[in-house]
C-alpha cells in the first residue's frame, strides 16, 4: 500500500494530463463521438514520451501507431456518402476478419517481441519483452478495429488493459496503472453500449 501511495504522489503533471485525456478519449469512443480522435492524440503523444523514458519500447511504438491511426480514424469516421450519411457504422467481424485479426496480432507480437528482446540485451535491461509485446500487439489490433467501427475492438482493448495494469505498475507509473484499470471498466461498458447500437443501426459495408 505504501508503494502504491508513493507512486501516486510521484505522478507528474504530464502523466496526469495523459491519464485524463485518455479516459476522455475512451469515453467519447464509447459514445461513438468523433472527439475520441483529437483528444486521444493528446494522450498518445504524451505516452510516447513517458513509455520511452520507462523503457517500455513496445508501448512507445504502439502510442506512435495510435497517433497515426487516430488521424486515419478521424478522417474515415467523418467520411460521408452522397446522401450525407456516414459511410461507417458499427458491425461485427466475420469469421474471415477474425482470422485476419489473429494473424495481425500474432505477427505484431513476434516482431515486437524480437525487437524489444534485442533492446533488452543491448541497452535496456529493464525491458519486459513478452509482456510489453503482448500488450502492444493487442493494442495494435484494437486500434485498427476501432477505426473500422468493429465490435471486437472492445475485446482487444479489454485484453490490452488487463496486460497494461501490472506492466506500468512495475515500471513505477502507478497513476497510469490505475488509468488502465479505469479503461478496463470503460472497455467493458463500451462493448455493451455498442452492442445496443449495432442492433438498431443499419450495417453499411465500407468499400475496400
Amino acid at each position: 500500500m505504501n508503494n502504491f501511495l508513493q507512486g501516486l504522489l510521484a505522478t507528474t503533471w504530464l502523466e496526469g494530463i495523459a491519464v485524463f485525456t485518455g479516459i476522455a478519449s475512451v469515453w467519447y469512443s464509447k459514445k461513438e463521438n468523433i472527439l475520441v480522435y483529437p483528444i486521444g492524440l493528446i494522450n498518445t503523444v504524451i505516452y510516447i514520451y513517458l513509455s520511452y523514458n520507462g523503457k517500455l519500447f513496445g508501448e512507445a511504438t504502439v502510442n506512435l501507431y495510435y497517433s497515426i491511426m487516430s488521424l486515419y480514424g478521424w478522417w474515415i469516421w467523418m467520411k460521408k456518402d452522397n446522401t450525407n450519411q456516414q459511410i461507417l457504422s458499427i458491425s461485427y467481424s466475420t469469421k474471415k476478419e477474425w482470422l485476419i485479426q489473429l494473424f495481425f496480432f500474432g505477427t505484431c507480437y513476434i516482431v515486437l517481441f524480437l525487437a524489444i528482446d534485442y533492446l533488452k540485451k543491448t541497452f535496456a535491461p529493464g525491458a519486459i519483452p513478452w509482456a510489453d509485446a503482448f500488450a502492444s500487439a493487442a493494442a495494435f489490433t484494437g486500434m485498427w478495429l476501432m477505426t473500422r467501427k468493429k465490435m471486437e475492438n472492445w475485446l482487444w482493448w479489454i485484453v490490452t488493459n488487463i496486460a497494461c495494469i501490472p506492466l506500468y505498475y512495475v515500471k513505477g507509473y502507478v497513476f497510469t496503472s490505475v488509468f488502465y484499470a479505469v479503461l478496463l471498466v470503460l472497455a467493458i461498458w463500451g462493448w455493451f453500449e455498442w452492442k445496443q447500437k449495432v442492433a438498431t443501426t443499419p450495417v453499411i459495408v465500407l468499400q475496400q
